[in-house]
């Protein structure tokens, strides 16, 4: 398929997958790298509490407020 053709089915949005190969795909600067920390028991039981209300988990609360501090401060 022409790069033409492609970007025509694109932004007509049909559905381009099956003309990709995702097999090496990847998400620059997403990969995972495991951290731990220690927090006192109070904060973990807030986290937990706030998790639970929002229904999540704890890691993906933690990664949202750490990710949403860096944001503020680069700007």
């Amino acid at each position: 398929m022409k790069a033409k053709d492609f970007e025509k089915k694109f932004e007509t949005g049909e559905d381009i997958t099956a003309h990709l190969d995702l097999s090496q795909a990847r998400r620059p600067e997403q990969d995972s790298k495991r951290v731990n920390i220690d927090f006192p028991v109070w904060v973990v039981q807030k986290v937990d509490k706030e998790a639970r209300r929002l229904g999540v988990s704890r890691q993906a609360l933690l990664k949202v407020w750490v990710a949403e501090r860096l944001e503020a401060g680069a700007q």
